[in-house]
């Protein structure tokens, strides 16, 4: 992978290269080391933590210590069923471990009966495409199709699968099952399994009766140390000759609970400014800035819940942080009606991914952002 070049150090949409990735070096060690030695990994935590950049540059190190591996990334969130994977899937990795020479395709074409691959040439770029016309009633066998394509590489492949937990979504019934028994056969790939729904993850690879148990080595992410990620910002910001103080990462950090992408996002608007130096009204207004922005989207959030779901929400926001949000003094500190109620109002707020419970047991806003809008009350 080439140095990325960037106006701005803090990039918030992508793996801009090892120079601009903060910490991990923890879990990246630990998750090169159990690919290497044939381990499946299951990484879990909250979205925008930073997940998928963790990918990225363990797939960078690997590749730079060893090019002669494939590496693939494949994030599924959007899909509906398994025929909408399998053909994503495939899109993935078929033909990316070949070039398209015409003996490659001829031979790629050969290979898959079910998936009858077209390939065509991209109208923007020139570039190679392939597509394929797999029918819905196919699906099973294209998969075991991909499986074998992958298995027939003399090289290791690296294959992430980011929000695994979607398959638990899929109308097909014994899903897990038919994957776990492609995959506990594979000799030369490994799995990353990603995903941000903890309840549902821990379940998938921790409850004894799911066909994924015991099959990985898990990974909880967690926030990257204050200390830290405040001298990767320093840094960057002193590589321009601008001043970020310690202080005032403090509060940047304190604001979003050390949440990475709100981190980055901050911090890419401040290093934007035109300035050397920053003060807190500079923070202040780059947030009243989002909030702004987010209002409508906001309000939006808000109108499609229940009365005792909004309530627990702006509760929950105002805490930061709680462990039981159904516990009387709770109740009682945020005038809200029956335990029961609560419990049922975070399950809720849970299942629309509005809140989420991390590895300590801690109930949060899912979107820093919106937990502040939910504090402040404001309306634009």
């Amino acid at each position: 992978m080439k140095k990325e070049k960037s106006n701005n150090p803090f990039f918030v949409s992508r793996y801009g290269g090892p120079e601009y990735f903060c910490d991990r070096e923890a879990e990246t060690e630990k998750i090169i080391s159990a690919l290497r030695n044939d381990r499946n990994i299951s990484l879990i935590s909250p979205r925008r933590f930073g997940k998928t950049g963790l990918i990225h540059h363990v797939f960078h190190r690997l590749k730079e210590e060893n090019n002669d591996v494939f590496c693939f990334y494949c994030d599924i969130f959007a899909t509906q069923n398994l025929h909408e994977f399998v053909q994503f899937f495939g899109k993935t990795v078929v033909g990316r471990m070949d070039s398209y020479a015409k003996k490659t395709i001829k031979s790629i074409s050969g290979f898959f009966k079910t998936f009858r691959p077209v390939f065509s040439l991209d109208s923007m770029t020139g570039a190679p495409e392939i597509s394929f016309d797999l029918r819905p009633e196919e699906a099973e066998t294209g998969l075991q199709e991909i499986f074998n394509y992958l298995e027939k590489s003399d090289k290791p492949c690296y294959i992430a699968i980011d929000e695994f937990q979607q398959i638990t979504e899929y109308p097909e019934k014994g899903i897990e099952a038919l994957l776990r028994s492609y995959v506990q056969l594979s000799h030369n790939v490994n799995f990353i399994f990603s995903g941000s729904k903890k309840h549902l993850m821990d379940a998938m690879f921790s409850a004894a009766n799911r066909p994924f148990y015991q099959s990985t080595q898990k990974i909880n992410l967690r926030e990257i140390p204050q200390d830290q990620y405040f001298a990767f910002a320093q840094h960057h910001f002193a590589n321009n000759g601008k001043t970020l103080a310690q202080q005032l990462f403090e509060t940047i950090y304190h604001l979003v609970s050390g949440h990475t992408w709100y981190i980055q996002m901050i911090l890419n608007q401040l290093y934007s400014l035109t300035k050397k130096t920053y003060s807190e009204n500079d923070l202040n207004n780059i947030v009243n800035g989002v909030l702004e922005e987010e209002n409508a989207t906001y309000k939006t959030y808000c109108e499609l819940l229940t009365k005792g779901q909004l309530r627990t929400l702006i509760a929950i926001a105002k805490e930061r942080k709680t462990t039981i949000p159904a516990s009387l003094d709770f109740l009682k500190k945020h005038n809200l009606s029956a335990v029961s109620s609560v419990k049922l109002a975070t399950k809720s707020l849970i299942d629309k991914s509005l809140i989420f419970k991390d590895e300590t047991g801690n109930y949060a806003v899912y979107d820093r952002f919106f937990a502040i809008w939910l504090t402040n009350g404001i309306t634009y």
